[in-house]
């Protein structure tokens, strides 16, 4: 019989010879029986002998909470009243047994995955009220927070907080709310840049002609679907602080808090960014914090901050030389394609398009996934319809190229397919239409853009 087990545990990928050798020859039946059933989703034959293994073996094997997850979430979507109330408690409880015996999954710790699961099962099965809700999620932000990854987590992390902070509770103050939502959006950047990494070693080795094995088209569609996740739950997260982090609201509070944390070169820095991104540059505040930043610590930061205020002085050349410092200053290269890609909106917005164009460019050499310079990009072409061709067709033929541009920002970025698609969509319906194409009788030639753009597209046959 104990060779059957063995055999049994081997074939559904769970068997641990050091730990098993240990236990009764029951346990490893029926950890093999629960195993089985779980694997063909049979969840309701798999409770007992899991519950029995579980109570007896708990240090038996991690497949007691992977497989027990599913078996109690079947529990609680299909059970009667009884047995869904019963288990929502019990999987709580069962979070907090993952935690105790199995603790690391190849000898990295996933205490913070856990315990973000278990944060995000209170809410969802409504097991305790927001306070004890938010003090989970921040119990696994703070004890491994390079575990803590799930996009969903690290949203309602945020949005519990924000929740409180709106039910007025006396320990979250707006500061405290600002605070929370830089460390938690900088978390969501850095998981985006790890994923950007991942994918842009599969994006060049596709640009280079290279055949994609099995493995990396299954790894890029993971990528992808991350990548999405991430970008929808910080598009969410930011439409949340949108409502609180506005100029009349940002400056009194940097402005009182300014002289306890001068010399705090973080502090200054996110209260930079926050008033660079919200439009408040223009208040004397953003110069003095700028000033400050620089004189504590020289770096990309404040150097490009230091280039947009000489933008917004009309110091264009002085500017420029700021933010070239910036992208000298900037060791690592995906850090580098964002500042790049920031400078590239500022030229945009002052109708440098060229200028613009240039950087933006030079962003994608340093991140070839970094879809919203190819968006920006689409986006200038399309605004210069007016202004580059001859006729009234080459004119809009200039959306041709514009829908071309648009769609490889979501060919390279997941989180950008629909903005992707919706843009393509747009600027198709404004090119010339087949009748058009059939009336100029110019299926199949080349168009030169002799403006700015210089470039050329070639007309679609009919």
């Amino acid at each position: 019989m104990k060779k059957l087990c063995f055999i049994a545990l081997i074939s559904i990928g769970i068997y641990q010879a050091p730990i098993l050798a240990q236990d009764s020859n029951e346990c490893m039946q029926d950890l093999s029986i629960f195993a089985e059933f779980a694997k063909v989703k049979n969840y309701k034959s798999a409770f007992e002998p899991w519950m029995k293994v579980r109570n007896e073996c708990p240090t038996i094997n991690v497949a007691i909470y992977s497989y027990g997850e599913r078996i109690l979430k079947e529990r609680i979507k299909n059970g009667n009243s009884e047995e869904q109330e019963s288990a929502k408690k019990d999987i709580i409880k069962l979070y907090d047994e993952w935690v105790e015996y199995f603790p690391k999954k190849k000898n990295k710790s996933i205490v913070g995955e856990i315990i973000g699961k278990k944060a995000q099962a209170l809410l969802d099965f409504k097991q305790a009220d927001l306070k004890k809700v938010y003090l989970t999620f921040d119990e696994a932000y703070k004890k491994d927070v390079k575990s803590f990854t799930n996009p969903k987590f690290l949203y309602n992390y945020f949005k519990t907080l924000y929740d409180l902070y709106k039910q007025g509770d006396d320990e979250v103050s707006m500061e405290s709310l600002f605070d929370k939502y830089e460390e938690v959006s900088e978390k969501f950047e850095y998981e985006s840049t790890e994923l950007a990494k991942k994918l842009d070693i599969i994006l060049k080795k596709e640009e280079a002609g290279t055949a994609l094995t099995s493995r990396e088209n299954r790894s890029k569609r993971i990528y992808n679907v991350n990548s999405n996740a991430i970008g929808t739950f910080l598009s969410n997260l930011d439409a949340i602080i949108a409502k609180e982090a506005t100029c009349e609201n940002l400056i009194p509070l940097y402005k009182r808090n300014f002289e306890e944390y001068k010399t705090d070169a973080l502090w200054i820095k996110r209260a930079a960014s926050r008033m660079d991104s919200k439009e408040c540059s223009d208040d004397p505040l953003f110069v003095t914090l700028v000033e400050a930043l620089h004189t504590l610590e020289p770096s990309a930061d404040s150097a490009y901050y230091l280039g947009l205020l000489n933008d917004k002085s009309g110091k264009t050349e002085e500017a420029l030389k700021y933010y070239e410092e910036s992208i000298a200053l900037e060791t690592d290269n995906y850090r580098k394609a964002k500042i790049l890609l920031k400078i590239a909106n500022k030229f945009k917005s002052a109708g440098r398009k060229s200028s613009a164009r240039n950087y933006a460019n030079k962003a994608l050499g340093f991140q070839p996934s970094l879809g919203r310079a190819y968006l920006l990009i689409a986006n200038m072409y399309a605004d210069s319809a007016n202004q580059c061709g001859e006729s009234q067709f080459d004119k809009r033929a200039v959306y041709w190229l514009a829908a071309d541009i648009a769609k490889r920002a979501g060919q390279v970025n997941a989180s950008l397919k629909k903005v992707a698609g919706r843009t393509v969509e747009s600027y198709k319906g404004r090119a010339p239409s087949k009748t058009d194409i059939f009336t100029e009788g110019n299926a199949g030639t080349v168009i030169k853009f002799n403006c700015w753009i210089n470039r050329s597209v070639t007309v679609p046959s009919l």
